[in-house]
């Protein structure tokens, strides 16, 4: 069984493309092009289900087009359209280029000095060139390397310098 902590949110599947059964996907995160992955974990009715990839492609920077083995048809796949669409943590974390943003999403930060819990990740915002972690509690975060002085993959956290004063901003 999958548990929703062994993955991290990639996007979600839009409309069936063609009749053969191939699916748009708007991504958030392209991890699945820079891993060797074999497959997606879709959220079927809250139980989440791999399906491997038979092929795909880009349609543009954040959308392509794929094809899911043993979905033929147009009707199969649009049974699948507004499925989100998971990445397995543990293919990510022995990815070579590091680390992606949606991969951090439920991270925890802690303050370097005190070692104290400031909140958990929600989301990333990379809207601008000013990074932001969205902490669960509506709180910002600039997502920069002067900040972080350490993540730690197997625990989940982030361990980053808070100046005084940021977090009542």
């Amino acid at each position: 069984m999958i548990r929703k902590e062994d993955v991290f949110k990639i996007g979600r599947l839009g409309k069936s493309h063609g009749v053969k059964g191939d699916i748009s996907f708007p991504f958030d995160d392209d991890v699945f092009d820079s891993v060797e992955a074999d497959y997606l974990i879709l959220d079927i009715d809250g139980i989440l289900v791999p399906f491997f990839i038979e092929e795909y492609r880009f349609r543009n920077d954040t959308t392509a087009i794929i094809k899911f083995e043993g979905v033929d048809s147009q009707e199969r796949a649009r049974e699948l359209t507004g499925c989100d669409v998971y990445f397995p943590r543990e293919l990510a974390d022995n990815a070579e280029d590091g680390l992606s943003w949606s991969a951090i999403v439920g991270f925890d930060i802690l303050e370097a000095q005190s070692g104290k819990a400031i909140g958990r990740i929600a989301s990333i915002d990379d809207s601008t060139l000013n990074i932001l972690f969205c902490l669960e509690d509506g709180r910002l975060i600039p997502a920069t390397d002067d900040l972080i002085t350490a993540i730690d993959q197997q625990a989940r956290t982030i361990t980053m310098h808070i100046p005084e004063g940021l977090l009542e901003l």
